[in-house]
């Protein structure tokens, strides 16, 4: 009989590499890995070389093989991208520098640059005679010899990569494809990246900054990415390498390659995309997600059981049009470092501790006191018992860390140190959430909060009290939901282009020519993936603004009735607007842009059993010491095994429930319940 097919997802984290493999039969293995900074995909080739053999996981039965990956990400905080040259039309070079002239810190007697002028410094950027009318005419030729010149002084710059964003290519890209053609037939070795295929849509700061980003980190994914590909072709996997995009879906490396810049943050998009499949599984649609890593914590909102897309992300303090997941990323995790400021007060991060050395307690060098570290002191963590026991905590370097960089300058007992620590960073972590709820006028308690990442569970409660959250879904392996959300994704292609019309105007049969040549365009890299026509499903919308207004809302477009598909676009451009902006009017509206989506399906997994960890354990472990906020002693606390927990099972708090990826902390006044298919739900205890 022939071994059941397995999928692998693969997220590296600051701290953790996850991994989660599952087979047609239901059977999971997981892992935590420490992450390797210098060599990401270090940690990959463990998995390949160590853990498929303990698992008895023959490589030719894996089908399917999803990462996450931060190198795109981790380039440009790092700066370790190319040494780039930026192609402008004549007369614009600076428009990188100047920007937008918008600026979020107007009384700092130093300013620092707002624009990423680090990407082109003036010195590595040129103008070439040419020009592109609105209309998409062409109002002056190409000039061979000022291309020529230009190219030729960046290349004597040293650069190792070249961005090109001419004006108005977004209508008519015809003059950056011949500079790119020309530079490959005169420099094969540069890497090139053109505004009109990166981002076809207007304004040209937007437009350049993106372009830049994409050329400068192209290379080094393309080299991590071949790398990763040689692995699992070594290690004798067929499976094709599939990567998260910023979006929420996936799509192969391949394909990947082409739009580099669509990989930013799509570590955190997995999560969000895992957390709502737990949410919706114990039919919770309205979540609010937290991601409690390491080193960071990232928080999405989901209404509806939509994920939220927003058209452009952050990424270092500078805007980057590319669409992804929102999620709001704070630099509090467990491994963020405790600290005293100049003014005597408690602080938290965003410093963090990461795998190298990591807290105190891993005994590897580290001195500062860390989340974790307190964690330690309070009795919140088994120290024999850390990543299932792969790991194991030294209680007394926590309290020596926490007692010499806390306590000791403070003033405070240990324990009032410890608590303290927690304290500041929950309070951080909750005013994360707010930032995605209460600051968009929407309230979290109608929320249930989804608590993942290998310490959310741990402060999901603390989190609910300082929200009035009522619920809190604990995922089956909260530690490595990222991991098993990219075996949930959606393969998911996005094209888009400018479309300037006025709503009054616009002809419908020129916005479905528009909307076909998109979809066409999407339809080419299914194919490159390999995914059958039957399989995809096509969303189409555009966006919308008012004549004069300078931002835009993205609203859906139905094109099965081209006679009102305008006025219907027009209405819901009307509701949203009132929706988000608190106002609408019935004012002249105009399009921006068109966009199609298309998705398919991945093939599917059995659903997650408990045979993957064997027959049931007994669920008691005893009792613990443990110290909570607001308690003036340690306080008995029942521990369970989670793999022991039958459905229907009902916890009280003060209780804690560990696993091999994560501690759950059930408070008093709280009751865990188990859902059938083994998702823990949080509710608060009803008083009597």
């Amino acid at each position: 009989m022939a071994n059941p097919k397995v999928s692998i997802g693969i997220d590296i984290g600051g701290t953790f590499t996850d991994v989660v493999a599952i087979d047609d039969n239901g059977r999971l293995h997981i892992a935590k890995v420490p992450s390797t900074r210098s060599d990401p995909s270090a940690a990959v080739r463990t998995v390949l070389n160590k853990l498929l053999p303990e698992w008895k996981i023959d490589p030719a039965d894996v089908v399917r093989f999803a990462h996450g990956t931060t190198v795109a990400t981790n380039a440009v905080l790092e700066r370790k991208g190319a040494r780039l040259g930026l192609l402008t039309t004549d007369g614009f070079t600076d428009v990188i520098e100047i920007g937008r002239q918008n600026r979020t810190q107007i009384y700092d007697l130093i300013l620092k640059p707002e624009t990423p002028v680090f990407l082109a410094p003036g010195a590595r950027r040129r103008g070439v005679v040419e020009a592109i009318g609105l209309a998409g005419e062409v109002v002056t030729p190409l000039d061979q010899a000022s291309l020529a010149k230009s190219v030729d002084e960046l290349v004597a710059e040293g650069v190792e990569a070249i961005a090109i964003c001419f004006l108005f290519s977004f209508v008519n890209g015809a003059h950056e494809r011949q500079a790119a053609e020309y530079i490959k037939q005169r420099h094969p070795h540069l890497i090139v990246s053109i505004s009109s295929e990166v981002d076809s849509t207007f304004r040209e700061y937007e437009r350049t900054v993106v372009t830049a980003f994409d050329a400068y980190v192209k290379a080094g994914l393309d080299r991590y990415l071949a790398s990763m590909e040689s692995d699992l072709q070594s290690a004798g996997i067929p499976a094709t390498l599939q990567i998260m995009q910023s979006r929420g879906g996936v799509c192969s490396a391949r394909v990947a390659r082409q739009r580099p810049i669509r990989l930013f943050l799509s570590g955190p998009a997995a999560g969000v995309v895992g957390a709502r499949e737990s949410g919706q599984s114990v039919q919770q649609q309205n979540l609010i997600t937290v991601d409690i890593g390491g080193t960071s914590s990232d928080i999405a909102l989901i209404a509806n059981g939509e994920l939220v897309i927003r058209p452009e992300g952050l990424l270092d303090g500078f805007k980057i049009r590319v669409p992804m997941v929102d999620v709001n990323s704070i630099g509090s995790g467990g491994g963020s470092i405790a600290w005293i400021d100049a003014g005597g007060g408690l602080r938290v991060g965003p410093q963090s501790a990461g795998s190298e050395p990591g807290p105190a307690c891993y005994g590897h060098g580290g001195a500062d006191a860390t989340v974790t570290d307190a964690s330690v002191v309070l009795g919140l963590l088994n120290p024999g018992y850390f990543a299932g026991g792969t790991m194991q905590l030294d209680p007394a370097l926590a309290r020596k860390a926490v007692e010499e960089r806390v306590a000791r300058p403070l003033g405070l007992t240990l324990e009032q140190a410890a608590l303290g620590i927690h304290r500041v960073v929950n309070v951080q972590m909750a005013e994360g959430i707010r930032l995605v709820s209460i600051s968009r006028g929407i309230d979290p308690r109608s929320f249930t909060l989804v608590a993942f990442g290998g310490a959310g569970a741990l402060h999901a409660t603390a989190l609910a009290r300082e929200l009035d959250i009522n619920a809190i879904v604990v995922p089956r392996y909260p530690g490595v939901l990222c991991a098993s959300g990219l075996l949930s994704a959606m393969i998911e292609h996005e094209a888009s282009t400018a479309f300037l019309h006025k709503l009054d105007v616009a002809d419908p049969k020129a916005v479905e020519a528009v909307c076909e040549k998109l979809s066409a365009e999407c339809a080419g890299r299914m194919r490159e993936e390999g995914v059958d026509a039957s399989r995809v499903t096509t969303s189409y919308c555009a966006d919308i603004c008012y004549v004069g207004q300078a931002y835009h809302i993205e609203v859906p477009l139905d094109l099965t009735d081209p006679g009102t598909m305008i006025q219907k676009a027009y209405e819901a451009f009307i509701a949203l607007h009132d929706k988000i902006r608190g106002h609408s009017t019935r004012s002249p509206a105009r399009f921006v842009n068109l966009r199609v989506v298309q998705r398919a399906a991945n093939r599917a997994t059995a659903p997650i059993s408990m045979s993957a960890t064997g027959a049931r354990k007994d669920a008691s472990k005893g009792t613990r010491k443990i110290l909570l906020h607001g308690a003036d002693a340690y306080v008995d606390a029942a521990i369970y095994d989670r793999d022991g927990l039958a459905p229907g099972q009902v916890i009280r708090g003060p209780a804690i429930i560990e696993q091999t990826d994560t501690t759950t902390l059930v408070e008093p006044g709280w009751l865990a319940t188990v859902a059938d298919n083994e998702v823990l739900l949080l509710t608060r205890e009803q008083p009597a």
